[in-house]
């Protein structure tokens, strides 16, 4: 039998593999730690590397032995899982030498939106808000205690919630009402108002105290109803008031 020559092309792709292969573990031993897979799939001297760096944060036990009352009405709160140092921020140094070095303390709103702020993937009842409208204007720590963040005072108007609405009422033909005028609203309202929501009406009988030629309105918007518009109520047919006019700015829309 004739033993034919190996073709060329063989032999160039056997080259480039041998260099391919001979490169790999080249630059493997170049490039890879020695203490790499030491103690898993990592590099070993991290550990040291560090523990070599600066300490920046002191933790919330170190926290407690000056500011013991702070910590014990934190635990007891919604903020218990923040550690102290995410809004004060790193208080190493301020362990070292309390006189001289003082953490930040904020005292503005820029801080709370960060976790607060309404953003829709975080979880279902997380407490948010939607920044430009819940009480603008105003630090949040004016309702809010930090460290325990209800409302230790409940607030007087509904405007601190409802800025947007309580300032397109205002210019309105319905700005001399009370919110509560048309809206039961649950005295836990204030302090927990996911879970104890407002009531609205649902009929047009309600507007009609008002607004019907023959409506009964109570003795306090006897005044009111004297100059409301007048309708009759048969005149809403099967459409319901609000199809046509919002409560809060009641002008005829088409």
């Amino acid at each position: 039998m004739k033993t034919g020559k190996v073709p060329q092309q063989l032999v160039v792709l056997g080259c480039i593999a041998a260099v391919v292969v001979i490169g790999f573990f080249t630059m493997r031993a170049l490039l890879i730690p020695k203490s790499f897979g030491k103690y898993g799939h990592y590099r070993a001297d991290a550990i040291e590397d560090v523990r070599a760096l600066p300490i920046s944060y002191a933790g919330v036990s170190a926290c407690a032995e000056c500011h013991d009352e702070v910590v014990k009405k934190k635990a007891t709160g919604f903020h218990r899982n923040v550690s102290c140092e995410v809004c004060h921020g790193p208080a190493a140094n301020h362990i070292e030498d309390p006189t001289a070095i003082k953490p930040p303390a904020p005292r503005l709103r820029e801080g709370c939106p960060l976790c607060h702020n309404y953003n829709p993937s975080r979880p279902t009842g997380f407490p948010q808000i939607i920044t430009v409208q819940h009480n603008p204007g105003k630090p949040c720590m004016t309702c809010h205690n930090p460290h325990d963040p209800v409302p230790p005072v409940t607030p007087k108007e509904c405007s601190a919630c409802h800025r947007s609405i309580w300032n397109q009422k205002s210019v309105s033909h319905h700005a001399p009402l009370e919110c509560t005028t048309c809206h039961t609203v649950p005295k836990e309202h204030f302090k927990n108002p996911r879970l104890n929501v407002v009531g609205k009406p649902t009929n047009n009988e309600f507007r009609g105290k008002c607004h019907s030629k023959d409506g009964q309105p109570g003795k306090e918007l006897l005044d009111l109803s004297k100059v409301a518009p007048k309708i009759e109520m048969l005149h809403a047919g099967r459409y319901r008031c609000w199809d046509c006019h919002y409560p809060h700015s009641p002008e005829g829309r088409q």
